[in-house]
């Protein structure tokens, strides 16, 4: 049965388009975790929708269980898979197909690279505002599917806010296409809402038009040190007043977190010293560079003079600029510093995260084997990543940690998954956000759409 299956995928997108009989194991599962060799029935690389829709038609027929791969950056388990499943990449689908600056929209394929396509917007003096450190290696349908977040989300709102147009295909191969470059549409459901976010398990995305912005002539950005969180919030007020709307970016990182990405084995240095409690990664994208630029540094100076702030620098070039703010974003770093390293992405309501992560550091730190906790995050959205670093990776261990991160979130209407989704590491943990009527209400919806449950199979439910 196998055999003829991927016969019949040859079929479709030719014999140069899959690896199967052992060569799928020149795939990994994780761009970070290139040691683990896929295992999977094969992997089929389409080029176009019509070929994604005849290959899940193929797929529904014979019950054959489909994995969804775009840059496999994921990291809540989304892209693993099992020996019998089938891995759909989505690699060859990488056409950006029109930059619109009339329209100030881009449509394109979902396995064009993030990156590439920020760049593309750029060439026409646009702005794509998803910015976030995996950005080199994501592929836009993926992007989508999981509604990934970023830096700039309190400014320019998730990837939902950005998308116009989705183009997908159904688990029985039925195409649902609504591209449409217009931003009002009130005809009845906005189906398209359906794809982003349900991480690939109502179907697979094959073409976005995303929504762009002007792009900014200036960038101007700080790094300041804090003594307490309550100026931390205070701070992010402060500027948002003073700001007139063209704060994008207020990243915040804990001491111990800070020390580690700025001291060897790490390459970064610090542009401030390593003795406060906090710090603050800002960033203000405006029109004019020089009033720009002295409207940011004035205010980093009025906060000092208000004690707001303990200290700070202005990045006073492109090259400052861009190392402050890969302090920020190369998290890389942590992870190399951080043995059998787990990843969390939480929300918290924002008064609440200082006393909340201080807590939960706490309680993680008397566990035995606990290494590292490295804590930071777009604090003003209410999102919190931390990396920690134990002894093995274990289930009882796994679970320990968990336990803490995740048991206080549901008493104060936070979140277990701010960006990265559910995928298969979160499933047991999603009460703490979701109720059990919207948990059934999602169970009801993944029965309509796949009622063989083939596609991103035991994913989020």
């Amino acid at each position: 049965m196998n055999q003829n299956l991927v016969k019949s995928l040859i079929n479709i997108v030719g014999p140069n388009n899959i690896l199967h009989s052992g060569a799928e194991k020149n795939r990994f599962t994780h761009i970070w975790k290139t040691d683990i060799p896929l295992e999977a029935l094969a992997v089929v690389y389409p080029k176009t929708t019509e070929e994604v829709s005849k290959i899940l038609k193929l797929c529904h027929s014979s019950k054959q269980e489909v994995v969804i791969h775009g840059g496999v950056t994921n990291l809540v388990g989304g892209t693993e898979t099992q020996k019998h499943q089938l891995v759909l990449a989505l690699d060859k689908m990488n056409a950006i197909e029109e930059v619109d600056s009339q329209s100030r929209t881009i449509t394109t394929q979902a396995g064009a690279i993030l990156e590439n396509l920020i760049d593309a917007a750029k060439t026409e003096n646009l702005l794509l505002p998803m910015s976030f450190g995996a950005k080199g290696s994501a592929q836009i349908g993926g992007v989508v599917s999981t509604n990934a977040g970023g830096l700039r989300v309190f400014r320019y709102g998730m990837t939902r806010q950005m998308v116009l147009g989705v183009e997908a295909v159904l688990p029985n191969g039925t195409i649902i296409s609504s591209l449409k470059k217009i931003i009002k549409d009130n005809s009845g459901y906005d189906l398209k809402q359906l794809f982003i976010g349900s991480e690939g398990t109502l179907g697979v995305v094959t073409k976005v038009i995303l929504r762009l912005s002007e792009a900014p002539t200036s960038r101007s950005s700080a790094v300041v040190g804090i003594k307490n969180y309550e100026n931390v919030v205070k701070l992010l007020k402060f500027l948002e007043q003073n700001l007139a709307g063209t704060l994008s970016g207020f990243e915040l990182m804990w001491k111990r977190t800070y020390k580690a990405m700025t001291t060897q084995p790490s390459h970064l240095t610090p542009p401030l010293a390593q003795e406060h409690n906090y710090y603050v990664f800002v960033e203000s994208l405006g029109s004019q560079a020089e009033q720009d630029y002295v409207r940011l540094e004035d205010l980093i100076g009025q906060a000092l003079e208000k004690e707001l702030i303990e200290d700070g620098v202005m990045a006073q070039s492109e090259r400052e600029l861009s190392s402050i703010w890969q302090i920020r974003e190369d998290v890389s770093v942590l992870a190399a510093q951080a043995n059998h390293d787990q990843h969390f992405d939480i929300s918290i309501p924002i008064p609440l995260i200082g006393e909340l992560v201080d807590h939960m550091i706490v309680e993680l730190e008397k566990l035995p084997f606990i290494e590292r906790v490295f804590p930071f995050g777009h604090v003003a959205d209410g999102n919190i990543h931390f990396i920690i670093g134990k002894k093995d990776n274990s289930a009882e261990i796994i679970d320990a940690i968990n336990s803490i991160i995740y048991k206080p979130l549901k008493e104060i209407g936070g979140s277990v998954s701010a960006e990265h989704g559910i995928g298969l590491h979160k499933k047991e943990y999603l009460f703490t956000s979701r109720s059990k009527e919207e948990i059934e209400m999602m169970r009801t919806l993944k029965k309509t759409f796949d009622p063989l449950n083939i596609l991103n199979p035991k994913r989020i439910i």
